[in-house]
């Protein structure tokens, strides 16, 4: 091992130990906790959550040790204060009202696409901004038919992204359909009719909503830990904080974040290593039509 690999890895494990407890503490599980524990969130949390990822951005303008985290530490400042911003624009003009007169699927599942997609674009350009490139935070179609690298446990010889990415999605979905008919409430072949009115509304909001979560919640991550930790460890965060977000999800509690983080992790590994956006994009589509057609056929609603 010569010296410059020796160097690294104390670095490296340095890096993550305060990378991983501040993702870990501006997850969804502290709400969660308290959610579940005491029954109402306190006001003070939102708050200590920026501020610990305000002074770590600091820090790492004054502690040199820390700058190889300042793009990461920059991507979580810059989701909270979105999130928290486009949420307030929008409850200000009472957006609700906007589908007030439609569907129950369209108020339930409308207002939440309209604020999410509006971050995530705001986001892309704050990281265009930042990185000069749509490149350097994977918002490319990179390349399809990249060679795969092996899947722990599953695959030791993987096919190429063109033959993998269509599988995943399959099983995926496949997944979700034995789930809903599982533990859903399938319903009768008579409402498939009356949904298909809203077929493009399910297809749109599945098209966004992947779009949302993927610059939300993955490629500006994958952007920014890549080179301090290393793409185990890139690819692991994200989807740990993507799978816990997915708590009060579709599906609902522990069961909703273990199948959130599985196609997390394939999503940004398929982001990685094709150096692109169109796969994890394609997987996450395919896994929302789904979702959201179910929810459109009241099979399933979120929290349970």
């Amino acid at each position: 091992m010569n010296s410059a690999t020796s160097t690294a890895k104390p670095a490296q494990h340095l890096l993550a130990l305060i990378a991983w407890p501040l993702m870990i503490f501006v997850s969804m599980l502290p709400d969660i906790l308290f959610r579940e524990l005491t029954g109402h969130l306190p006001s003070w949390l939102f708050g200590a959550k920026l501020a610990l990822i305000a002074a770590l951005l600091l820090g790492s303008l004054l502690w040199p040790k820390l700058r190889p985290l300042r793009l990461f530490f920059g991507v979580l400042l810059a989701l909270y204060l979105l999130e928290w911003g486009v949420n307030s624009f929008y409850t200000a003009l009472a957006y609700r009202r906007w589908f007030a007169s439609a569907g129950f699927f369209m108020q339930q599942v409308g207002p939440g696409q309209v604020t999410r997609t509006t971050t995530a674009v705001l986001l892309a350009l704050v990281m265009l901004a930042v990185l000069r490139r749509f490149d350097r935070f994977f918002l490319v179609k990179g390349d399809l038919s990249a060679p795969a690298k092996p899947i722990p446990f599953i695959l030791t010889r993987p096919p190429s992204w063109r033959i993998l990415a269509p599988a995943i999605a399959g099983a995926m979905c496949l997944g979700l359909l034995v789930f809903i008919f599982a533990f859903g409430r399938p319903p009768a072949l008579k409402l498939l009719t009356a949904a298909l009115p809203l077929l493009p509304f399910v297809l749109l909001f599945a098209a966004s909503n992947a779009f949302g979560e993927e610059m939300l919640y993955r490629a500006p991550w994958l952007a920014a830990l890549d080179a301090p930790l290393g793409p185990a460890q890139a690819l692991l965060m994200p989807a740990v904080y993507f799978g816990i977000a997915h708590y009060y999800g579709v599906p609902y509690g522990v069961l909703g974040v273990i199948m959130a983080f599985i196609p997390g992790w394939l999503n940004g590994k398929a982001m990685l290593e094709t150096r692109g956006f169109s796969w994890a994009w394609f997987i996450h589509l395919c896994m929302d039509t789904v979702i959201f057609f179910f929810m459109a056929l009241g099979a399933v609603t979120p929290g349970g």
